[in-house]
């Protein structure tokens, strides 16, 4: 299946606040019950046990409401790996600033307002997809900028099955938005080998990409102070 660019509505800016809120809570559902949730907390869990470290600062960029990882991080709590979150999204309107003692700040993906190394970790969830080629090259640059470990790179894998399976979950779904957005996020996400292909034109030390539950891609981009331990 080809990779075909459909823009999505709640990158638009022009929906209301309802539709919205709305969308994120269809994103929330999904996130929690089709992998979202489990693939990003499987990632900290391996770069915990790679470099036996059981706290991390983390920047999640375009975290919406930050239901992720805020749920990563209570479900990493029972294993005692600890986890320090601030959030970063463009839009004001997709955050809730402060929630659950995690900082919110509004900014771009593609140049994070952070000082070299502010973080251990830097993580996205269904961000990649949005991007083109290069764009996706130049958060990754930027997001080991300001990593310390690793970059976490949770997306969607494209293929027609996945597609299969975002129309027959439309019963599911509470937003206009939502439908509009979920096959257009299939049709524009990346497959295993584009994605490892793209990174090879970044500076990170190793790559590590797995296919995880329902066709989640989970991505590791180690930074180079992090990698011959990991190895």
């Amino acid at each position: 299946m080809k990779r075909a660019v459909i823009p999505e509505l709640l990158d638009t800016d022009s929906s209301t606040p309802a539709e919205i809120a709305a969308s994120l809570s269809d994103l929330r559902r999904i996130n929690h019950w089709f992998g979202g949730v489990a693939t990003t907390q499987v990632m900290v869990e391996y770069v915990a046990q790679k470099i036996g470290v059981k706290a991390f600062s983390v920047l999640e960029v375009a975290a919406g409401a930050g239901d992720v990882p805020q749920a990563v991080r209570e479900k990493l709590e029972r294993s005692g790996i600890q986890l320090e979150v601030s959030l970063l999204d463009r839009a004001s309107s997709h955050l809730r600033n402060g929630s659950n003692g995690m900082p919110a700040v509004t900014g771009n993906g593609l140049a994070l307002p952070f000082a070299d190394a502010s973080f251990d970790l830097v993580s996205c969830c269904l961000f990649a997809h949005h991007l083109a080629p290069e764009e996706l090259v130049r958060f990754v640059n930027e997001a080991l900028r300001v990593s310390r470990v690793a970059v976490l790179i949770n997306d969607l894998v494209r293929h027609p099955a996945h597609l299969a399976l975002v129309y027959a979950g439309w019963p599911l779904y509470r937003s206009r938005l939502t439908q509009h957005d979920a096959p257009a996020s299939v049709r524009q996400a990346y497959t295993v080998a584009e994605m490892r292909n793209m990174l090879r034109q970044t500076p990170a030390a190793g790559v590590v990409v797995r296919r995880h539950f329902l066709l989640r891609m989970g991505v590791v981009v180690w930074n180079y102070g992090c990698w011959n331990a990991a190895r």
